[in-house]
């Protein structure tokens, strides 16, 4: 029998509908994620840079992601813009950083949904910093749902989010993506302006956890329910990945970690010259050498790095 996302069941109770409303309600004082700036959204831009508006950067079939999301097909990418976090790294400065997309309304959004489940036949509707447009996504998802709706919802995070929040997403989203980044103020406050970083991320991945645990749900190889955790390593700061799976070997060694290579100096990272490179060989291996000393699964990754020792 095919699996039936959660938000089904809480569609039909009507559960759904009475979070959206007080999502909504929100809005006048905005407390969604962890800055509590309570900007009067339909007056002003909150600290993230959003209003009272949808502001998306595209809509795509989108092939980066794990495995076991992607499929044959891809991953519904829903890349929503501006970011509370402020990254002098982003690979998605445009839009994360410079608030570059388009304007949507609630219906044409529910219609991107199924357009992204329907004729693009994708494995999810993968929702990329998407916490402050929660009101709208709850109302569209509501729409689509009575329009046929019926693939998961996976949260796409830097784990930058509050506990409050996140339970609002409780029997919604069916597949966290939860990045760690950091794991100490220092980090945190030089590359992404979120000092508190770690504080509120340790206590956002154990609620995702939470919820969804690590009794993975696949079908036909593809991941239909449960958490992956992503850590981005970046160069001369090997100890803040490894840091991160000391603390998910800690919460449950059974959850999936995604190991990333990827890091490219982009945007701001001019002005910080230890991470103004590409990652070393070496830097990527130690970690992967942290990760199997804790017996964690997951994915490691293969791309072109710099020679050379620390």
């Amino acid at each position: 029998m095919a699996y039936v996302p959660s938000y089904i069941k809480l569609y039909e109770s009507g559960e759904l509908q009475k979070r959206r409303d007080i999502l909504y309600e929100k809005l006048f004082s905005c407390n969604l994620c962890p800055k509590q700036c309570q900007i009067n959204r339909h007056k002003h831009v909150g600290v993230c840079g959003v209003s009272n508006k949808i502001k998306v950067s595209e809509f795509v079939l989108y092939k980066g992601e794990e495995p076991p999301l992607v499929g044959d097909t891809g991953a519904g990418g829903v890349f929503f813009s501006n970011c509370v976090m402020k990254c002098v790294y982003c690979q998605n400065f445009n839009f994360s950083q410079k608030g570059f997309g388009k304007e949507f309304n609630v219906e044409e959004l529910a219609e991107k949904f199924l357009w992204l489940q329907n004729e693009k036949k994708v494995k999810n509707i993968d929702l990329v910093t998407a916490t402050p447009y929660l009101p709208f996504i709850f109302d569209a998802l509501i729409i689509a749902i009575e329009n046929g709706l019926n693939i998961p919802l996976l949260w796409n995070t830097s784990s930058y989010e509050t506990v409050e929040t996140l339970k609002f997403l409780d029997g919604v989203i069916d597949i966290y993506l939860a990045d760690i980044r950091y794991t100490t103020e220092y980090a945190a406050n030089r590359y992404s302006k979120t000092p508190d970083y770690w504080k509120f991320a340790q206590d956002a991945v154990k609620e995702m956890y939470r919820q969804v645990g690590s009794n993975y749900i696949f079908e036909n190889n593809l991941l239909k329910r449960g958490l992956i955790i992503r850590i981005l390593v970046l160069p001369n700061n090997i100890d803040e990945a490894q840091g991160a799976l000391k603390f998910v070997a800690k919460l449950d060694k059974n959850i999936l970690v995604s190991l990333m290579d990827q890091y490219v100096p982009v945007y701001k990272t001019k002005e910080y010259p230890e991470i103004n490179r590409i990652l070393k060989y070496s830097e990527y291996n130690k970690v992967i050498d942290t990760m199997v000393e804790l017996d964690l699964d997951g994915w490691i990754q293969e791309h072109k790095l710099l020679e050379g020792e620390l």
